[in-house]
């Protein structure tokens, strides 16, 4: 079972390098189950069955098959499409001694060291002139950012990269512009692309690693592996009667969410009042259903490092292997309270799984999620958990494949409670 749901997910991260195909791939999934893609911009139907609709890199998708009443409870699942890494500048081309280089920003809080020297692909989308939109993917190593060598700065070696000045890629040696050749490569005419949101990719496909194949290796982890999750919990899960599930995947989270299809954006509120005006509700049946709502929040968690034990709270050790992760903060880093992490915990026991609990050492700065911004936009009970991994906004991350199956279990029986 853990392995089929670990390679599941490989396959998901391969085809899912950016925002936009992660959002692409988990319609295709949906669809071919019986989901129903709907335009924002039309009227949505009013007979239950199973929907989704996508903005940009986000998606959220629901099912009202189970419910009868507009005030019936939701149980959502959150989790972010965008994983840390560099992306092209709007005027990126320049040459320096014969070559030609592209100007790359990173994007988030990515782990720089673990971009260089790594064969790049290239993805994302591009806007036409007539308003039409294309995905790009070329897994060709086309990029290179390129170390200096050892022998041109021996006292600098290990220091803290210059984001502006280290991380521009070489890319031929027959200076010319870059779009151009990426609109050549996507059946495009360059001159039309009036937009575009590029970004470098790992072309090393996912794996199984370790001596029995117990680990998975693959670059963003942090956090195709809950959208991935989430999406089979949807999937392979009937809902309950008087529970309406709903998977919410937001795009921008790694730099704060502030977007028109981000987490604090109107994105999921919108989807959830429109449901219930699609079942005959009012504006008072949402706030009705909505209280009686609960939301997880999934974003990956740190597993205790081997080597770096200090940096953790003693008492919280978290394994690889161990089951899924309860995050609890006391400053609302999480959004977990008592409720939430009650719901979830009994979600642990129905689907018979271990739990773990991390709490970030009081002297360190703790990272957030979507959890406490997506619970003060609804006003719903939040509970933020994840699975844990180690090499967190590394160009390539690690966790047991075994966590997989049981993050997937775990959030299955939290979105089709055994009421």
């Amino acid at each position: 079972m853990s392995t089929d749901a670990a390679a599941g997910l490989l396959e998901y991260v391969d085809a899912s390098p950016t925002p936009f195909h992660a959002c692409r791939t988990a319609a295709e999934l949906l669809t071919a189950a019986g989901w129903v893609v709907l335009d924002e911009r039309e009227a949505w139907p009013t007979e239950p069955g199973r929907y989704a609709v996508v903005r940009g890199g986000s998606l959220v998708a629901w099912s009202t098959e189970a419910s009868s009443a507009a005030t019936d409870p939701f149980r959502v699942l959150g989790a972010h499409t965008d994983s840390p890494n560099l992306r092209l500048k709007q005027r990126h081309d320049r040459e320096h001694a014969g070559a030609a280089v592209v100007a790359l920003e990173p994007y988030g809080g990515p782990l720089l060291h673990s971009w260089l020297d790594r064969d790049l692909g290239l993805s994302g989308r591009l806007v036409l002139r007539d308003g039409s939109e294309h995905l790009v993917r070329i897994d060709d190593p086309v990029l290179r950012v390129a170390r200096l060598a050892i022998h041109l700065d021996r006292e600098g070696q290990g220091k803290e990269i210059d984001p502006q000045r280290d991380l521009d890629a070489v890319w031929s040696l027959d200076p010319r512009a870059f779009l151009p050749w990426v609109g050549e490569k996507a059946g495009v005419d360059a001159s039309a692309v009036l937009g575009f949101e590029l970004m470098a990719h790992d072309i090393q496909p996912s794996a199984l690693v370790g001596a029995n194949g117990e680990l998975v290796s693959a670059p963003r982890l942090d956090n195709q592996a809950t959208c991935f999750a989430a999406l089979r919990a949807l999937l392979d899960h009937a809902p309950v009667d008087g529970v309406r599930p709903v998977v919410a995947l937001f795009d921008h989270e790694e730099v704060g969410s502030t977007s028109e299809r981000g987490a604090q954006s109107d994105l999921l509120v919108t989807v959830l009042e429109r449901i219930v005006l699609a079942q005959g509700g009012a504006r008072d049946d949402l706030h009705r259903a909505v209280a009686a709502s609960i939301c997880a929040s999934g974003d990956m968690a740190h597993a205790s490092h081997p080597n770096q034990a200090s940096k953790h709270e003693p008492l919280h050790p978290i394994e690889l292997g161990g089951g899924p992760v309860l995050k609890v903060n006391q400053n609302l880093r999480y959004a977990s309270e008592a409720r939430g992490s009650a719901a979830f915990a009994v979600a642990c026991e129905q689907a018979g799984v271990p739990l773990q609990r991390y709490v970030h050492r009081a002297d360190l700065p703790c990272g957030s999620t979507i959890g406490p911004m997506s619970a003060a936009r609804t006003g719903m009970t939040t509970v933020d958990v994840g699975a844990p991994q180690l090499a967190m906004h590394s160009i390539r991350e690690v966790m047991a494949a075994s966590d997989v199956d049981h993050y997937t279990r775990a959030l299955g029986a939290f979105l089709s409670p055994q009421l």
